[in-house]
């Protein structure tokens, strides 16, 4: 048996890597290549190897320099001015300079195609090459959450020559980052090669110039066994672990197991509130009330998850649990059973919805386990699952239909900054959800407030009007798809906060 899942990961790899390249094993495949066409975090990890930022993060997640060097705001939080490094060059060896982050800001505001992430940019208006290592943003109005997202993925800076090539995001993606693009097989792997030129300013990497290993493969495999037995022949160095053997990794030393902290990653119900019956407060708080979340992942996962209360993941600024929890719908299934009877729903007369989640990381286990919880108050919920790509589609889709049978949806994002409540809520919303022009202006304060404790009083205020709506439903902040194991012999991976490996220092 061990043998031929052993074979079904070498199939996976499909090609065997030289003894130089790093083989990295994941549940699943990217989106695109071009950072402005997603917002999956196995997207995001890619671009953070190809493409560089104008900051970085921190070991707690803070904003640093990176290959913007310096950069200073008007005392009226409007213009940010950006000093870039010196000497930067993009993989085809044109020099990385002011006008790539001018293409890049502009090409996020395209009229035509703008960045699925656009709102997160916050009010930019324009983007001014002062000279060719000065760039100059103007905003309408200020926006404190602009420099941590220029520390984030998102805001990849995207060499200007993408413009002229042919098949970006597809077969070309030209950035200035620590790996190179090779090819990309779609649903089978990535193959990159080390930028010997990369210069590193502000990442976590120990090493500030190109990566020690010559090639990097991103592989997709998406049985838990068979990326295990990978691990085991030397196939495959780095993966995520069958969830029930990584206690007995641990204890036997056979591998080396790294769980991402400070992932800033939050799973949570959403509805499709447009329509019947969730477009009812009462049928979404019944939901709110039928779930144990802590119950549900301790059969799970045990303890690499943890129960989230908070519509923003613990670590991110605003998140306090205790707050939380005093407007959130604890479980009790009398609650949500009655608040069924008041809509006409009981024993004979179950309420029927569909739930909808992503494929990998035993979700299909958790929905069972809600299913189960669901049913005891009279909820009948048909499971669907699906890879993460068409669920988001499939969940702006539900959204937009004006009839069908209810649905809900078991969502995850990861953020840095409590923004995330703007890019999904403020209209017309991530996926065309649930939106009102009172949590608009809610939500508008949140960007808008410099100081700290107004801030987090105005980013608890939207927290309170969703939890209270039951229009956000946390669940819980995982660990389990961020524990990476990694074959004895490997040296120097880790993983920095928002779960973004690090390969630079990788050694064998």
């Amino acid at each position: 048996m061990l043998a031929a899942i052993a074979a079904s990961a070498l199939a996976a790899v499909a090609t065997p890597a030289m003894s130089k390249d790093i083989v990295w094993a994941r549940y699943g495949d990217i989106d695109t290549l071009d950072p402005h066409r997603a917002t999956s975090t196995l997207s995001l990890q890619v671009w953070s190897l190809i493409y560089d930022s104008l900051l970085a993060t921190d070991a707690n997640g803070k904003p640093v320099p990176h290959i913007a060097e310096s950069w200073a705001s008007d005392p009226a939080g409007l213009e940010y001015t950006f000093k870039l490094h010196s000497g930067v060059t993009c993989h085809d060896g044109t020099p990385l300079d002011a006008n790539d982050v001018k293409y890049t800001v502009d090409r996020a505001f395209d009229d035509a195609n703008p960045s699925v992430t656009k709102s997160s940019w916050g009010p930019i208006t324009s983007a001014e090459v002062v000279d060719p290592l000065t760039v100059k943003l103007t905003l309408d109005r200020p926006f404190v959450a602009l420099i941590p997202f220029l520390a984030d993925s998102f805001s990849s800076i995207i060499c200007d020559s993408n413009k002229d090539a042919a098949g970006f995001g597809i077969s070309t993606a030209i950035g200035s980052g620590p790996w190179k693009l090779t090819s990309w097989t779609k649903g089978d792997k990535i193959v990159l090669a080390k930028n010997e030129k990369y210069q590193n300013f502000g990442k976590l990497a120990e090493n500030k110039g190109g990566p020690y290993m010559d090639g990097l493969v991103i592989t997709t495999v998406p049985e838990p066994q068979a990326r295990l037995a990978g691990l085991k022949t030397g196939a495959i160095q780095i993966a995520e672990p069958p969830l029930d053997d990584v206690a007995d990794l641990k204890k036997s030393g056979e591998m080396k197991i790294v769980i991402a902290e400070n992932t800033g990653q939050n799973v949570f119900w959403e509805f499709a509130a447009h329509r019947p019956p969730f477009n009812d407060e009462r049928a979404r708080r019944a939901v709110a009330y039928a779930t144990d979340a802590a119950a549900a992942i301790e059969l799970v996962y045990g303890d690499l998850s943890i129960p989230e209360k908070c519509p923003i993941s613990r670590g991110v600024f605003g998140n306090d649990q205790d707050f939380c929890t005093k407007h959130g719908q604890a479980y009790d299934p009398d609650k949500a059973k009655a608040l069924l009877a008041e809509l006409g729903y009981g024993p004979d007369k179950p309420l029927e919805v569909t739930m909808i989640a992503w494929t990998g990381g035993k979700r299909d286990k958790l929905a069972e386990v809600f299913q189960s919880q669901l049913a005891e108050v009279g909820i009948t919920a048909k499971i669907e699952i699906m890879d993460i790509g068409t669920m988001n589609a499939r969940v702006r889709q539900e959204n937009e239909k004006t009839d069908g049978v209810g649905t809900m949806d078991m969502m995850t994002w990861s953020w840095y900054d409590p923004d995330i409540l703007y890019a999904l809520w403020h209209s017309p919303g991530a996926y065309r959800g649930f939106t009102s022009p009172e949590l608009d202006a809610m939500l508008d304060k949140t960007r808008v407030l410099t100081g700290e404790a107004e801030r987090k009083a105005a980013v608890q205020d939207v927290m309170a009007f969703l939890l209270e709506k039951a229009i956000h439903v946390p669940l819980y902040t995982p660990g389990w798809e961020w524990v990476f194991a990694t074959r004895p012999e490997v040296e120097g991976f880790k993983v920095a906060p928002f779960v973004y490996p690090i390969f630079s220092d990788v050694k064998f």
